[in-house]
């Protein structure tokens, strides 16, 4: 696994526990010789890992867009900050350079880029390990909550296995590294397909 997209908070969160794992994440990145790709800012966790993996030695791709450009919350000393029009574009670029991904806490934005990241996972479009570095429990009523659409028949079962959580930054690489994906098209649409009728 040559590089990891990590998606993260713009901001710091209300415990300081979220920065020191940026920290570490950061840190394990550049100890396991895996490049960060991330979403180019300078504020909020995404400053502090990106920070973090350039002070270390480790090599960094942000992709950001015109508009935060504009609003002055890029990273501008990385050596490769890639800039591009809308956030379609950023989240396909980001997609395309990683070989995983991992959501750090955040907020609306990490949701979007994580679930999306999920979704082409299930429909193959492409086949990397998502892992959600559960923080001080940051993802655990996410975790309830996708257990609930699984009992209400929206998500299958085996689904769940797409996705990847630990608590420890070094075991939660270690879990996309070894990830094998086996989910089929042709199943998944068979299952939906068997649960409607």
């Amino acid at each position: 696994m040559k590089r990891i997209c990590v998606f993260c908070g713009s901001g710091l969160g209300s415990d300081p526990l979220y920065a020191n794992m940026a920290v570490q994440l950061g840190k394990t990145l550049v100890n396991n010789q895996i490049e960060l790709v991330y979403g180019g800012g300078n504020v909020g966790l995404m400053g502090i890992i990106a920070d973090t993996v350039v002070k270390n030695g480790g090599r960094v791709i942000g992709v950001i867009t015109e508009y935060l450009l504009e609003k002055e919350v890029a990273y501008t000393a990385l050596s490769d900050l890639r800039i591009v029009e809308t956030m379609h574009q950023r989240k396909e670029m980001m997609a395309s350079l990683s070989d995983g991904f991992i959501a750090m806490p955040g907020g609306f934005g990490t949701m979007d880029e994580m679930f999306e990241a999920m979704t082409w996972s299930q429909l193959n479009i492409h086949r990397k390990p998502c892992g959600f570095l559960n923080v001080k429990g940051y993802y655990d009523q996410l975790m309830a909550f996708i257990d609930h659409m699984v009992s209400n028949g929206f998500v299958h079962e085996d689904h769940k296995r797409l996705i990847q959580k630990d608590d420890d930054p070094e075991r939660l690489i270690g879990k996309l590294v070894s990830y094998t994906h086996n989910i089929s098209e042709k199943d998944k649409w068979a299952k939906k397909l068997a649960v409607s009728n």
